[in-house]
């Protein structure tokens, strides 16, 4: 494809992505269904870039004030992730001499909001949560997630994926914290090897790996997964009960249900019941109370602990949907904590870097149940086998993880247990 049609593409896509008014991974998809005669080094430059604008999106923006033409040009042309030459020969001599005056500023010189790249609202907020290590997070975010592989193992063992995926040419390391986690560089096409259709591995964070352990369900139990979505949980607990007992996946949603059947089909489980429900008292609900061993509750939320892969949420979030997320966190955690028996193990979690999805949700739960004894997740992980748990774990007894410290998606998690 010429330079300039890629350009002009690359420019198209951005002004689709920043209406935000979707999801950019999805508008991303469309856009090359749209395109199917893309070359994998197009929509890698495509999508990555688009990405890169996301990601700093207040910097280009005030960067592309000085040029002319489309602002989506400039700011394609700013982030632009593919190749320099390819760029170059996009470009007429003027803009060519316009960005080479932009890329030469010092941009440390800058004022902290554009080297932060957050709205207000989001800066401070997470200011007061890190301290000194806000400014960890933003180099941590504004970089690209590794992928992690959570194995099955059902179906094979960690060193014997991990060496398949080395003769398939793509190197793999273990895991710091989880047992059953591999971590590859790049996004090499998985979907394709033997051993994923087969479905000894699952692409999951490994955050997520770790929640699952946390819930550490055993075999011939009841355990419900609250909020299913499209089930990689489900999954990892799932294989973590040996294909025993019972495990219930509930969503409210039939799309992201339906996303899990693939997934199921290639795992070997045999024990999971995927059912959609219409709100957290269902009557399927209402039908379990205190008969479940463990729930996890991954509930709603912000996503902003994944950032790194999901930059736009950071634009499309706003104070007044984190209020109103916190209302269904505190209706979800409380109808789910119906369902379990005396004894039975509770786990709250998100993927959110904000107090008030996470630690406020958890004290104000556990002031208003005192049925529910509080559970520190160190014991319990370290139990799963998880390694290096002192640094997942909070002083509160949660657990904890951040980009910048643990190189996986921000999450939070914490556990209590019915009294008897």
């Amino acid at each position: 494809m010429h330079p300039n049609a890629l350009l002009d593409l690359a420019t198209e896509l951005l002004r689709q992505v920043l209406k935000l008014d979707q999801p950019a991974d999805a508008v991303v998809s469309a856009f090359f269904r749209k395109h199917r005669g893309l070359g994998p080094r197009e929509r890698h430059s495509l999508a990555e870039t688009t990405y890169a604008v996301l990601r700093q999106r207040l910097l280009f923006a005030h960067l592309a004030q000085s040029g002319s033409g489309a602002l989506e040009r400039r700011l394609a042309a700013l982030a632009w992730q593919g190749s320099d030459n390819f760029l170059r020969g996009a470009l007429g001599t003027q803009e060519q001499k316009w960005l080479a005056e932009v890329q030469s500023i010092d941009r440390a010189g800058l004022p902290e909001k554009l080297r932060h790249n957050f709205p207000d609202w989001l800066a401070s907020a997470l200011k007061n949560e890190l301290g000194d290590g806000f400014w960890p997070l933003v180099e941590a975010i504004e970089k690209q997630a590794p992928l992690d592989l959570r194995v099955n193992t059902l179906k094979a063992k960690r060193d014997d994926v991990r060496a398949a995926l080395g003769e398939a040419g793509i190197e793999a390391e273990t895991t710091p914290y989880s047992p059953w986690g591999l971590r590859i560089d790049g996004k090499p096409a998985l979907q394709k090897l033997d051993l994923f259709i087969r479905g000894d591995v699952e692409v999951q964070d490994e955050g997520s790996q770790l929640l699952a352990a946390l819930v550490a369900p055993k075999r011939g139990e009841m355990v419900v997964d609250f909020c299913a979505g499209a089930g990689g949980k489900t999954l990892a607990l799932g294989a973590l009960m040996r294909n025993t007992g019972r495990l219930y996946a509930f969503d409210v949603s039939a799309h992201r249900l339906d996303s899990l059947k693939p997934r199921l089909a290639r795992s070997g489980l045999s024990n999971v019941y995927p059912a959609l429900i219409a709100h957290e008292r269902d009557d399927r609900i209402k039908r379990l109370a205190g008969k479940i061993d463990r729930v996890l509750v991954d509930a709603p939320c912000s996503g902003l602990g994944t950032l790194r892969r999901n930059p736009d949420l950071k634009w499309r979030q706003s104070p007044k949907a984190i209020e109103e997320l916190n209302a269904k966190q505190r209706d979800i955690l409380a109808s789910a904590a119906r369902l379990l028996k005396p004894g039975g193990r509770l786990v709250y979690a998100t993927c959110s870097l904000l107090r008030s999805e996470n630690e406020a949700i958890a004290e104000a739960f556990g002031e208003a149940h005192p049925e529910f004894e509080p559970l520190a997740a160190g014991p319990a992980l370290a139990a799963s086998q998880a390694e290096r748990v002192d640094e997942l774990v909070t002083e509160a007894g949660h657990l904890k993880l951040r980009p910048h410290q643990h190189a996986t998606d921000g999450f939070f998690a914490a556990a209590w247990q019915r009294r008897a």
